[in-house]
């Protein structure tokens, strides 16, 4: 939030007569000139006060302009794509103004319009100031810019204005859409008795039991009747033991990977699905790393609450951008043969892949993982469509899984490759919903490329 006492707000500024009050000063300039010559000593004094007006509202104009305080709020600062966040300006001072237009610049991504800024008009601003508010739906995920803030005042009479700069720009940070999820995936053991209390404990003579709370949908059979009652609440018992390495999101976002722009780009939808597989498995108090395609650390896995990692992950995310480089792999993560140290299991989620690719893909991680392949070329055909239909002033036709598609050789190619090289791999088209693409990764829902 900020305040028009912030340094470097007021880089743009002006202060002067309005046309009426040029016409004013000048109509009174020459009233009292003719007045004088005409020995008019009535005439004078009022061409003096006609004089006199627009010097008085040009001096309140100016005090206004340094008592008017401006605020922003954004309620709230973190949404999620496609959801409404409200912002507020909160206008004080400056009970002297007649009128205060002010516009607000917002991206056209995250405006309510994608040609005009939200503009208004308070009138007669009083002591108490006033508030407005307008509504902000952003479509796509990133960090957007509101402001700057422009505001342009007049006084009662309309004789004197200012214009300026009233606010910097603030922050809005769009998330990725996240879908909930259900099941736990194929690539890595639950890590939920590491993180609960009561969890296993190794010790002479007692039993390695994992327990966690009940939560609605586990079956009574399960329930550890004697933590239940120590605890005065339903406890579970867990049937597999925890593993510590957790999971390793990979995102791809190479650029020329995928196809599509905005939010029905193939990218967005890989950043949707991780966000949605990194919600669900924190929340299952797994271990959960992210990272991208070379390598690079977006969130680690950390010791820090269940919402501050999933804040964490999410605002990673959403300020995610494609990448112009065509490497993938990154750091090798240990031995083929199993000597090196425990790594994660690793659920990637791809865009196009070439053989090189998925050789530097298994070369960094050779103890595979599952991978979900997304099948660019039928995004590319969506939006191919939808640019035709548009073309032609008709509803685009919403293509089904699979309609319109390129061949799919080349990902067919690429998911047995992986296979072969000992990974899960499962390829996703065009309109599959995040629920089912995780469901083959889950092993309860095959999909297109799945193996028989």
């Amino acid at each position: 939030m900020g305040s028009v006492g912030d340094p470097g707000l007021s880089r743009r500024r002006r202060v002067g007569l309005t046309v009426r009050g040029r016409c004013l000063l000048a109509g009174g300039a020459a009233m009292a000139v003719s007045a004088i010559v005409l020995d008019e000593r009535d005439l004078v004094r009022i061409g003096l006060f006609v004089i006199l007006l627009p010097l008085l509202a040009l001096a309140s104009a100016l005090r206004a302009k340094r008592t008017l305080q401006v605020s922003r709020s954004l309620s709230p600062g973190r949404v999620p794509a496609g959801d409404t966040t409200t912002a507020g300006l909160q206008i004080a001072g400056g009970s002297l103004l007649g009128s205060l237009r002010i516009a607000d610049t917002v991206s056209d991504g995250a405006g309510p319009s994608d040609r005009h800024p939200p503009r208004f008009t308070v009138h007669r601003l009083g002591r108490r100031g006033a508030r407005v508010t307008y509504p902000l739906t952003p479509q796509v995920r990133g960090a957007y810019r509101v402001g700057p803030l422009r505001g342009r005042a007049t006084d009662p009479l309309g004789l004197a204005e200012f214009s300026r700069d009233l606010l910097d720009a603030d922050r809005l940070l769009v998330l990725p859409h996240v879908v909930p999820l259900t099941g736990r995936p194929v690539v890595t053991s639950t890590a939920t008795g590491r993180a609960a209390d009561g969890g296993s404990r190794q010790g002479s003579g007692r039993p390695d039991v994992l327990i966690r709370p009940y939560r609605q949908g586990d079956e009574m059979r399960r329930v550890h009747w004697r933590s239940s009652a120590r605890r005065d609440e339903l406890m579970v018992r867990l049937d597999e033991r925890p593993d510590p390495t957790g999971v390793t999101v990979l995102v791809d976002r190479r650029d020329a990977a995928h196809r599509g722009h905005g939010a029905t780009s193939s990218l967005e939808y890989a950043v949707s699905l991780a966000a949605s597989v990194c919600v669900h498995l924190l929340e299952r108090r797994e271990s959960v790393d992210l990272i991208t395609e070379d390598g690079a650390v977006l969130a680690p896995a950390g010791t820090a609450g269940t919402e501050d990692q999933i804040a964490r992950h999410l605002d990673a995310l959403a300020v995610l951008r494609p990448s112009a480089g065509g490497e993938i792999g990154g750091p090798g993560s240990g031995a083929a043969d199993g000597s090196g140290p425990a790594e994660a299991g690793v659920l990637a989620v791809l865009g196009a892949m070439s053989p090189d690719a998925v050789a530097g893909l298994v070369a960094a991680h050779p103890r595979g993982g599952h991978a979900v392949l997304l099948d660019v070329e039928g995004w590319a055909a969506r939006e191919s469509a939808a640019r035709e239909s548009a073309a032609r002033g008709s509803a685009a036709r919403e293509p089904g899984r699979g309609s319109g598609r390129a061949p799919r050789s080349a990902v067919e190619d690429s998911a047995a490759r992986l296979r072969r090289a000992g990974w899960d791999a499962s390829v996703v088209t065009a309109g599959t919903p995040v629920q089912l693409a995780w469901a083959a990764v889950c092993g309860t829902a095959p999909l297109a490329g799945a193996p028989a």
